[in-house]
């Protein structure tokens, strides 16, 4: 049985339905004209290629390398985009100009300046990368708040910093939700803050960024004062993460339903980029869902249907371009059989492990790979093993692999390839294995009831 819901719809938005200000407009308007009459939740990407952008800078900020040049071309594109919006910023009365995303610069500025080589790499990321959602969703409340009217019954619109709710681990570029903070956070914005309350605002927040636990800074300005400095620390739920933050405040907001705006017409069989002849599910249940997010389908990220599913709060995915036709509905239900879906996920390495003693792969063998991979944050996603040999398919990260190599150095040879493509085809039948295989040389391959997954390089 569905949960008693608050009324409150969530949008989320990607990086293609924010990507410049026609992109913007388009929004507004999908908020205007087809959004609920009650609370709303938008929660935003950042804006097309700016998170690569932004990667490509703290990169070289990490490896001590000239950034400016790159950093300056990201802010004229957002300054530019806020100006064809917004018109020119305001000038306050000592002459000041005041811009709605001066603060974020600044601030991106001074995280780029305070990397270092010697510092957690991934720690520093999130500080860096964070920023291209708080510079979008601070662009989309600006654009609505001009353009858009207010529905009757709601109070305002409100910007919301999402590191203020969900609360996370430090494990960096991944993290863990602590889901009794975060509900607890929430729960306070909800009912308590009248200022900025969910339950009668349309609310623009960010996806793909949360907040780590405080820590103290020593510093000696503020000893020097008695005082204390604690420092804000970002986290990041993980590439593509954006769609999970709307299923966590749908989760802890206890939503109607939750809408992914996407430039598909809904879930697809197939990335059409890739097959031109695809076939949309008009519904699909959570499990077909989140087991085609998990093999590797773009269109939703793996940890969103969780959530979603244990409050049966309805997903749907609909196209940003045709916002008037029906998508895609997620939820409790049965089907027929479904058409095979084809999923190409590339960046895959093979690794294989073999004892150096030629003894078998044992349970205890086993037991320190998987340790190993876990510890260098290392995402499986097919395995296999003989006699004496034990080879997993991974997402391939160069450092987590060498940090890989270093854990089990003297236990195992290890071999690995990378630069490979893993495909998978659900509910395949023969014609669609012969489709994809034909003319292939295959690295791998593993074939279940309903799956079959083949590993090539292209």
């Amino acid at each position: 049985m569905k949960d008693e819901g608050t009324g409150l719809q969530v949008y989320k938005f990607g990086g293609a339905s924010v990507k410049d200000a026609a992109a913007i407009l388009n929004l507004c308007r999908i908020v205007r004209d087809f959004g609920p009459s009650g609370p709303l939740l938008i929660v935003v990407s950042a804006m097309g290629k700016t998170t690569n952008a932004l990667e490509e800078i703290y990169d070289l900020a990490y490896h001590e390398r000239d950034y400016q040049e790159a950093l300056q071309k990201l802010e004229d594109f957002h300054l530019a985009t806020a100006l064809e919006l917004l018109g020119e910023p305001e000038v306050d009365e000592d002459g000041e100009i005041f811009h709605p995303l001066q603060r974020w610069f600044i601030e991106l500025r001074q995280a780029l300046a305070a990397v270092r080589s010697t510092g957690d790499y991934d720690q520093q990321y999130d500080q860096v990368v964070s920023y291209g959602e708080l510079l979008a969703s601070q662009l989309v409340y600006e654009c609505l708040y001009r353009q858009n009217e207010l529905p009757a019954g709601i109070n305002n619109w409100h910007w919301h910093d999402a590191r203020r709710s969900i609360h996370t681990n430090d494990a960096w570029r991944e993290g863990q939700v602590d889901w009794l903070a975060t509900q607890a956070r929430i729960d306070r914005y909800y009912q308590n803050d009248e200022h900025a309350s969910f339950a009668n605002y349309i609310t623009v927040t960010q996806g793909f960024i949360g907040g780590a636990p405080d820590v103290l800074v020593r510093d000696a300005y503020w000893e020097s004062v008695g005082a204390m400095n604690w420092q804000h620390r970002t986290t990041t739920l993980g590439r593509e993460g954006s769609d999970y933050s709307a299923a966590i405040f749908a989760y802890c907001l206890k939503a109607e339903s939750v809408t992914i705006w996407k430039d598909v017409p809904g879930l697809l069989n197939a990335d059409p980029k890739i097959f031109p002849d695809t076939v949309l599910y008009p519904e699909i249940s959570y499990q077909e869902t989140i087991e085609m997010a998990f093999y590797g389908a773009s269109v939703i990220h793996p940890k969103t249907l969780k959530p979603l599913a244990e409050r049966h709060i309805p997903l749907r995915v609909k196209s940003f371009l045709d916002p008037g036709a029906p998508g895609t509905l997620i939820h409790d239900c049965q089907h027929p059989p479904l058409v095979p879906a084809f999923i190409r996920k590339g960046g895959q390495g093979l690794l294989s492990f073999e004892s150096k003693d030629f003894a078998f792969i044992s349970e205890e063998n086993l037991e320190m790979i998987f340790g190993a991979l876990a510890q260098a944050r290392l995402k499986i996603n097919v395995m296999q093993n003989s006699a004496i040999s034990f080879s997993v398919v991974v997402d391939f990260n160069d450092m987590r692999v060498q940090r890989l190599l270093g854990l089990l150095q003297g236990q195992f040879r290890v071999q690995y390839n990378s630069g490979l493509t893993l495909f998978t085809i659900k509910h395949y039948d023969a014609a669609s294995v012969e489709r994809l295989t034909a003319g292939r040389a295959l690295l791998l391959e593993q074939r279940t009831r309903s799956t079959f997954q083949f590993l090539v390089r292209e």
